[in-house]
């Protein structure tokens, strides 16, 4: 199939409608956002002598949904430049621009006759060959467009989006019978590659998969918590991380969707199933209450939890489902709960808990689960064709650490089994013959490969070919060498991945050290070298605990010691002879964004935070941040024409000074962490392939090492303007005494010392100026306050 998507149409432009064209944005393609005509006119436009003819007023709905995407947060754009391929219109005048695009979405109203009056529309001004999908979550696919062309129901599916689409990886592609095959694996791989999506190809059922066993499984813990006597806030206390769940757990994360769009997709199962599951799917009385008081959540300032101003400040407060009034929150602690805690890895933490029969904690989660597991494993066929869909649904669309077959796995899928049908509990068929066929597990591993269990045999998992996997790599081919904090491996092709494993990836002499030795290794034997990771987060920064703890004993030798390091690693980085290409995504602050920006080239996540925030914690960037950012921003400049370094000196004394951090990878660019050459990656899975890929890319055009550049400075006319500026924000109200001090470090090291400005110097010097500017501020006792503050509290400290 030769098909392309070169340009996109939304219609609908509510919130999830306008999400989906930012997304489509983001990543490039133009999109004309559609919504039906306004039948009344506003005051305002009243006021301004508009009618119902003028554009302003027909275009109304889909104008207002796109300046919405400016105030949304989280933000569904990755940058303001975003909203320029989002053309607006509506659904009388500009129908006719359908014939122009690729790709038709519709968002409309969740009712039937509404979408087939839409599609009959659509039918008419498509061109043949248009990919044509609809965004529902619970109507029927195949009734929607019965009564269209037959091309149109070739090129028809169903893409059911996550909200918000940006963040959200799960996409549910849901085929009907008249789908071209051609037409699924198309959107399958153009999802993953250029949506950056993680697919689940769903049948066509009331809510799909996600939604159906998600909807599920909180009704079931809503009421079992209303059996057992627990508080809302005991409940989210042991559904959240603690069994690989979102902080959100169960009732923050009801509060976040919205009740109100809660009950509407547990209704739509609700009606159209009938026996034990339509009683689970029944909304219990207290919240029905709620929605009817309109206590539906965050959006109405109060639902299952409301934030109330305190004698100390504000603090959140519990719904009481019997009284209906707010208390105290409370946590649930059990000795299950403390057993699991002490336990490493979601896994071993679920057995720990479901373990302690008897224990409140333990027995609650345990009928929980049982109820899940055994609706997930009756829907199998029905819902999805292979547990690998309904797996993956769960985690990419509810933010489960593992499905529900990968947690029976790990609690045990025989003896879980046994206790299931001890209880009265009634198995699947499917799985009684697997355990008597003597299998144990739902998926195995071998060789670096995954199988799962389907119809009597084992199958092999299919992954995405861009899709590296750290820990199936180090199972194969094990590392080339590792110390504490990171480990160097082969990724193929010629090329070596650094990998820290230091907690929270932070650096510290052990990551130093392996650097290093990573560099000198790949000199010798390899193409290049990848600096990324599959952790939580890329890198947060320096071992802040270890420097604090340095700088109250007086250890400034020591301290010297360490930054010298710092910085020799990653002039490293920098002068290495193969390519260093580093792969940034979330988290990639302070000492993170210091190794990203010395690299030959930089393949950033989609959503990578990058920024240098040591002003956070009463320090400046000590292993040549600063230098490194404004090199970055003059390389990046036109050659030979004249621009104003004072200017560029100011926006990194700016950008560093502010703390300021990049809220995606496009936004790190306009901040100048990342430049023209550098890539950035929309689905997460495929960065270090995409990472490796540009190694391979610089190795083959026969790369150098860049040779030691002289800097030019602004010496001491940059620095009284520098410091001008922040003493503006002091007399303001907006910097503290000891940011003033913090911000005249700064300018003093960015304009090169009190030399003339234009002058030009080596590298060294300014990382001299950097490292003994780090190291008078870290001697501070204001600066160790700040520390310490953010080491307690996990918050920056105004003082």
């Amino acid at each position: 199939m030769s098909q392309v998507i070169k340009r996109a149409a939304v219609l609908g432009s509510g919130v999830m409608g306008s999400g989906i064209a930012a997304h489509l944005a983001n990543i490039g393609i133009p999109t004309i956002m559609l919504d039906i005509v306004p039948r009344e006119l506003t005051k305002t436009e009243e006021s301004k002598g508009l009618t119902l003819e003028d554009k302003a007023v027909r275009n109304r709905l889909s104008f207002m949904s796109k300046q919405a995407l400016l105030k949304q947060k989280p933000s569904p754009i990755t940058s303001k430049k975003s909203l320029d391929l989002i053309e607006i219109g509506n659904m009388e005048d500009d129908i006719g621009k359908l014939a122009e695009v690729d790709w038709i979405i519709e968002v409309v109203v969740e009712n039937l006759a509404i979408k087939k009056k839409v599609f009959a529309q659509v039918d008419e001004y498509r061109k043949a060959g248009t990919i044509v999908s609809s965004n529902t979550s619970g109507i029927s696919v195949e009734a929607m467009i019965e009564d269209c062309s037959e091309d149109m129901r070739k090129h028809f599916l169903g893409t059911h989006f996550f909200n918000p689409p940006r963040y959200l990886k799960l996409l549910e592609i849901i085929p009907t019978k008249y789908t071209d095959p051609e037409v699924v694996a198309f959107m399958k791989q153009f999802s993953e590659n250029a949506l950056g999506k993680g697919v689940v190809e769903a049948k066509d059922t009331p809510n799909f998969v996600a939604n159906r066993i998600g909807t599920y499984g909180l009704q079931v813990t809503v009421q079992e918590m209303l059996k057992a006597g627990l508080s809302i806030g005991e409940v989210d206390s042991i559904t959240g991380p603690l069994i690989g769940r979102p902080k959100s757990a169960t009732f923050r994360t009801l509060d976040v969707v919205g009740l109100d769009t809660f009950i509407h997709v547990a209704k739509n199962v609700y009606d159209q199933v009938d026996g034990d599951e339509k009683r689970v799917f029944e909304i219990p009385a207290f919240m029905q209450e709620m929605n009817e008081k309109g206590w539906i959540g965050a959006k109405a300032k109060q639902g299952f939890y409301q934030k109330q101003r305190g004698k100390d400040g504000s603090v959140i407060l519990q719904l009481n489902p019997e009284t209906m009034e707010y208390e105290e929150r409370k946590k649930l602690k059990t000795a299950a709960v403390e057993m699991a805690k002490q336990q490493k890895g979601t896994r071993r933490k679920l057995k720990a808990l479901i373990s302690g029969q008897g224990d409140k904690a333990s027995d609650f989660l345990w009928n929980i689960l049982k109820s899940t597991l055994i609706y997930s494993a009756d829907l199998l066929g029905e819902i999805a064709d292979d547990i690998t869909q309904i797996d993956n649904a769960m985690k990419w669309g509810f933010g489960w650490e593992i499905g529900p077959f990968e947690t029976w796995d790990a609690i045990g899928l025989r003896k879980s089994v046994e206790r299931m049908q001890k209880e009265g509990a009634n198995v699947p068929e499917w799985i009684e013959k697997l355990l008597a066929d003597g299998h144990e597990t739902f998926y195995r591993e071998q060789n670096g490969n995954v199988f799962y269990y389907d119809k009597g045999e084992y199958k092999l998992v299919a992954f995405n070919k861009k899709e590296i996997n750290i820990r199936r790599l180090k199972d194969t081919k094990g590392v080339i060498k590792k110390n504490t904090g990171a480990s160097l491996l082969d990724i193929g092709d010629g090329v070596a991945l650094i990998e820290f494993t230091s907690p929270n990836n932070s650096i510290g002499l052990d990551v130093i050290q392996m650097m290093n030795q990573a560099i000198e290794e790949v000199e010798k034997n390899y193409e290049g070298l990848v600096i990324g990771n599959q952790g939580k987060n890329f890198c947060v920064g320096a071992n802040l605990a270890l420097m604090l703890m340095e700088a109250q004993d007086d250890n400034f030798f020591e301290l010297d010691m360490v930054v010298r390091q710092f910085q020799n690693m990653t002039m490293n980085i920098k002068y290495a002879e193969k390519p260093v290409v580093s792969a940034p995504f979330n988290m990639a602050l302070g000492g993170g964004a210091e190794i990203t920006l010395p690299a030959a080239s930089v393949q950033a996540s989609q959503e990578a935070y990058i920024g240098l925030v040591e002003v956070g914690v009463g320090l400046i960037p000590g292993g040549g941040g600063t230098k490194e950012l404004y090199l970055k921003m003059l390389r990046d400049m036109p050659e030979g024409v004249n621009f104003d370094f004072m200017q560029m000196a100011n926006t990194v004394f700016e950008r560093v000074a502010m703390a300021k951090v990049s809220t995606s990878a496009a936004e790190a660019r306009e901040n100048g962490f990342l430049n023209k050459h550098d890539g950035i990656s929309v689905n997460p899975d495929h960065l270090l392939h995409d990472a490796k890929q540009r190694v391979l890319a610089l190795a083959r055009s026969g790369y150098q090492a860049p040779q030691r550049e002289k800097i030019p400075v602004v010496g001491d006319a940059g620095y009284a303007a520098m410091l001008l500026g922040a003493k503006n924000l002091q007399l303001s109200g907006y910097a503290s005494e000891h940011d003033l001090k913090i911000a005249e470090k700064l300018a003093y090291v960015l304009s090169g010392g009190r030399i003339k400005e234009g002058t030009l110097i080596d590298e060294q010097v300014m990382l001299d100026l950097e490292r003994e500017a780090f190291l008078s501020l870290i001697g501070e006792p204001k600066t160790q306050m700040r520390m310490q503050h953010m080491l307690l509290k996990g918050k920056p400290l105004r003082n």
